[in-house]
C-alpha cells in the first residue's frame, strides 16, 4: 500500500521561497518515477516537475530556472524547490508516484505567493 504525504506548502510574498517535501510509504520507492504537480485555482492540475528513477527530470517551462526536484531514496523522500515564487504559483501541489502502471496521489498542499 503506498502512501504519499506532502508537507512544506504555505503562504510566501512573491519572490520568495519555499521547498515541498513528500514522503512515500511502502516498497519499491527507488524504483519509480516520482513528480509535482499543481491545480490552480480555476485550473486543470499540470505537471510541474518529474524525476525518473535513474535521476532524469523533466521541468515545466512556466517554472524552468525557478523551481527544482529532487529525491533522497534513503528517506523514500522527493523535493521540490520553490525560488523566485511568482503569485501564478498559487496552487495546490501534489505529489505523484507511478508504480506499475498506478497512478497514486498525495493529498496536497497548498502554495500562496501574495503579491
Amino acid at each position: 500500500q503506498v502512501q504519499l504525504v506532502e508537507s512544506g506548502g504555505g503562504l510566501v510574498q512573491a519572490g520568495g521561497s519555499l521547498k515541498l517535501s513528500c514522503a512515500a510509504s511502502g516498497s519499491g520507492f527507488s524504483s519509480n518515477a516520482m513528480a509535482w504537480y499543481r491545480q490552480g485555482p480555476g485550473k486543470q492540475r499540470e505537471l510541474v516537475a518529474s524525476m525518473a528513477s535513474g535521476g532524469r527530470t523533466t521541468i515545466a517551462d512556466s517554472v524552468k530556472g525557478r523551481f527544482t526536484i529532487s529525491r533522497d531514496n534513503a528517506k523514500n523522500t522527493v523535493y521540490l524547490q520553490m525560488n523566485s515564487l511568482k503569485p501564478e504559483d498559487t496552487a495546490v501541489y501534489y505529489c505523484n508516484m507511478v508504480s506499475f502502471g498506478i497512478y497514486y496521489w498525495g493529498e496536497g498542499t497548498l502554495v500562496t505567493v501574495s503579491s
